[in-house]
């Protein structure tokens, strides 16, 4: 049997590896074990705003930290060996004391964001998770948020360069593993990125408009996600499928019993 310290080992190394991880985000049991089928999947990863638009609420902690956690549980159960990181948005309040209650799902790696608050509160709470995994055992895998572009408003891009990798550095000083930028980062930004944060220590999210995994990749970059997009995707699919049923139209013969 797999251990959980076993899983967030496993999920530590594909991080580190020269390959790109590409980890397709989910959000409930069947989109996970849709996901987990597939020979190319090494790992999961939730997408807490797709979780929080499937109950009904909006994204930013305005679902409760309690039906968060146990969706991400029926997600881990339903995944098996595959190690899970769980999209954690600012930690709930309490960063470390929500990854806690998150190990006890079973997940063995998070992305728990900063919104940009002041560097020293963000480095107190990636402290606090990772002495969270410690207290209860497990080699937890940090992948720390800056919100560094997301957030920027009008400021340079160089300022946001520059935030990003003073705040990535701290966090990986704290015991984060990885740094996670998200924004539609270029080639140039991306190189000055990893040179400033770290090779294999950059996570970036797959967004239209971005670069390819293999340009990442061949950028030093650890790890892609792809956030709410792969839910979009799927309601995308549904609306278009139902608006094509009320012109008459049938199922397609190419549809997949996935369920």
């Amino acid at each position: 049997m797999t251990t959980q310290a076993d899983k967030a080992q496993t999920l530590a190394r594909l991080h580190s590896a020269p390959e790109i991880l590409r980890v397709v985000n989910v959000w409930d049991a069947v989109s996970a074990k849709t996901i987990a089928a597939l020979p190319e999947t090494r790992a999961i990863a939730t997408a807490g705003h797709s979780i929080a638009a499937t109950f009904g609420y909006a994204d930013g902690e305005n679902i409760p930290l309690d039906l968060m956690l146990d969706m991400v549980g029926r997600i881990v159960e339903a995944v098996g060996d595959l190690p899970v990181s769980a999209d954690l948005d600012a930690g709930f309040g309490d960063p470390g004391e929500t990854v806690r209650r998150a190990i006890g799902k079973g997940v063995v790696g998070a992305n728990v964001e900063d919104r940009l608050r002041p560097l020293e509160e963000a480095v107190a709470a990636v402290e606090a998770i990772v002495a969270a995994g410690e207290a209860e055992g497990v080699p937890f895998v940090l992948n720390a948020r800056t919100d560094a572009f997301v957030r920027a408003g009008d400021r340079p891009v160089e300022a946001s360069v520059a935030d990003a990798i003073e705040r990535g550095r701290a966090y990986l000083a704290a015991g984060a593993d990885l740094v996670f930028v998200p924004g539609i980062l270029d080639a140039d930004v991306t190189r000055r990125l990893v040179e400033g944060i770290g090779e294999r220590k950059l996570s970036v999210i797959g967004l239209p408009g971005t670069l390819q995994p293999s340009e990442y990749e061949a950028l030093g970059v650890a790890r892609v996600s792809y956030g709410p997009m792969p839910q979009r995707v799927a309601l995308t699919a549904l609306q278009d499928v139902a608006a094509d049923l009320y012109r008459d139209g049938i199922i397609p013969a190419s549809t997949r019993n996935l369920n």
